[in-house]
């Protein structure tokens, strides 16, 4: 009954299962060492079979990077009817969350650009590039986000490294030795973002 059931998968369908397994392996081990055999395995079909939804490996490690990538955006997205303080606020709370419930999935998101993989270096840039768009917006510098050489775009782009490094390294320790709690931990990231501004002025 199972094999019938999934004989009756879409393409789409089909693909969206071969990425959420990828992305379910991906929480313990870096993108490049995905095994495309356990993949179609768990999915329940040949080796051959998945390479006739996405044509190569790369293709496939693409399709998951990707999507982990929208996931992130997705999470840490804010209320928009909220004030943009509190969008911010929102945001990081989802951020701090997010790292915490997947840490070992986010840190091979991360190694995987720090390897200088290609596509994955260039969909990270991608999702950094968003987040940093998205505070650029609810600081009300939104233009600053097209101008590479802006300087409050740039002190944005490295506070979200802060943010993320400051968020891994907590979520990594046991929560008894934690030295803060998650809201205080927020608090941390907006009162630097605020004084990194002031700095840049």
């Amino acid at each position: 009954m199972l094999n019938s059931v999934r004989q009756r998968l879409t393409a789409e369908d089909r693909r969206k299962q071969l990425v959420g397994i990828g992305l379910m392996m991906l929480r313990t081990q870096p993108i490049h060492e995905l095994s495309i055999d356990a993949v179609a395995a768990e999915a329940g079909i040949s080796r051959g079979l998945l390479f006739h939804y996405f044509p190569t490996k790369r293709d496939f490690y693409i399709a998951v990077v990707s999507a982990a990538g929208r996931r992130l955006l997705r999470v840490t997205k804010p209320d928009p009817s909220l004030p943009a303080d509190e969008q911010l606020r929102q945001m990081l709370v989802s951020f701090v969350a997010f790292v915490t419930r997947r840490r070992d999935s986010y840190i091979s998101f991360v190694r995987g650009a720090a390897g200088g993989d290609v596509y994955v270096v260039e969909i990270y840039a991608e999702t950094r590039a968003g987040l940093a768009t998205r505070v650029l917006d609810l600081l009300g510098d939104s233009a600053a986000a097209s101008e590479p050489a802006s300087t409050v775009r740039m002190t944005v782009h490295a506070w979200l490294a802060y943010v993320e490094d400051l968020a891994i390294e907590w979520s990594g320790l046991p929560e008894s030795d934690r030295p803060s709690s998650a809201a205080e931990l927020v608090d941390q990231a907006i009162a630097a973002l605020h004084s990194l501004r002031a700095l840049a002025a």
